[in-house]
């Protein structure tokens, strides 16, 4: 992702709208399902690291109740909303490794 935000390239552009878009759409079909969220939370590479997808994201939310709160968001959070925000945003931490190797290790166990 840091590549295609760097990229001058319109192919890079059309990617991360392309990204962003996908995002937006599962949102909107999680929300209908769910009849609203109470938050959305970024974890994993992107969504701890990329201040501009994260805003993109809340921003392309906004119809869910959702207000990004920018200079929070430009610092990494954890909290990415305004106090009138409807819908809470956060970005937290993950170990990805550490949760794979939980669930690798209870699947063995209850064998």
């Amino acid at each position: 992702m840091r590549t295609l935000l760097d990229s001058r390239e319109p192919r890079a552009k059309l990617a991360i709208d392309l990204y962003c878009y996908r995002i937006r759409r599962e949102l909107g079909s999680l929300a209908a399902v769910l009849g609203g969220l109470d938050a959305l939370v970024f974890t994993g590479g992107i969504g701890e690291n990329s201040s501009v997808i994260r805003a993109r994201v809340l921003d392309d939310a906004a119809w869910l109740g959702v207000e990004r709160d920018a200079s929070a968001n430009a610092s990494g959070g954890p909290l990415l909303t305004t106090a009138a925000s409807r819908v809470l945003a956060l970005a937290l931490p993950t170990n990805e490794e550490l949760m794979i190797a939980s669930h690798a290790r209870n699947v063995i166990l209850s064998r």
